[in-house]
């Protein structure tokens, strides 16, 4: 009977210890090592897109600032001011700028010469036409100066406009908008300065014109005064017999 009582104590004990030994849990630390590697790469890769997606987010932000255009356009006023000069010289009395018309007035007002059967009345019509035009000349030159001087006072108002636009511009298209404007301004003060030489050195040429007209005027004046009789010379004369 002890022999068969140990023998089950012994039976029990090894069932008891199997299963004991089946319940625990194994533990692959290789295994383990190689998913958490494997989660690191896919938590990598993951960050690495939204990285990717911020980064395009940035450059279609910045394009659409590069694509908005400046809402501030100084052209018209620019060609506003020119246009008041241009219309000044449009506007010029006497010798126009014409080239075909001034050519023959200037033929006409302004001959090399007086042929003898030149009237006195026309050469009188002659130098008064040509000191009115000279006057009208001087006259143009100065409303274009005074024009000039009026035209600074609105492209200072341009200039900071367009300073400020450039400054504040929020892209490339804003930023090259803002710089052709501001060259438009320098191509306007540019042509304002050829229209004041233009008209300054028109009545500096008529002016001269002018004098060698009048010249060649009191000329044949001198030969119709002296005749073509003798003309007087000079002689010594003696007084008192000395």
């Amino acid at each position: 009977m002890k022999k068969i009582g140990l023998a089950v104590v012994t039976a029990l004990l090894l069932s008891t210890s199997s299963t004991s030994f089946a319940q625990w849990a194994v533990f692959d630390a290789a295994n383990f090592s190689q998913n958490l590697l494997t989660a690191a790469r896919e938590l990598q890769q993951i960050d690495n897109q939204i990285e990717q997606l911020q980064n395009q987010a940035t450059m279609l932000v910045n394009q659409g600032r590069n694509l908005t255009s400046l809402h501030y356009n100084a052209l018209s006023q620019l060609l506003s001011t020119l246009a008041t000069t241009n219309q000044l010289i449009a506007q010029a009395q006497g010798l126009t700028f014409n080239v075909a018309q001034s050519q023959a007035t200037f033929d006409r007002l302004y001959p090399s010469s007086y042929g003898a059967g030149a009237s006195n009345a026309r050469m009188v019509r002659d130098a008064q036409a040509r000191w009115q035009t000279s006057v009208q000349a001087f006259q143009t030159a100065t409303q274009v100066q005074s024009q000039a001087a009026q035209n600074l006072l609105s492209d200072q108002g341009v200039l900071s406009g367009l300073v400020t636009q450039s400054q504040g511009a929020v892209g490339a298209l804003q930023a090259s908008q803002a710089t052709n404007q501001l060259l438009a301004l320098i191509a306007r003060q540019a042509i304002q300065s050829q229209q004041l030489t233009v008209s300054q050195d028109r009545a500096i040429a008529l002016d001269h014109a002018r004098a060698a007209a009048d010249e060649a005027q009191a000329e044949q004046v001198r030969k119709r005064f002296l005749g073509s009789g003798p003309h007087y010379v000079p002689q010594s004369v003696s007084f008192y017999g000395n």
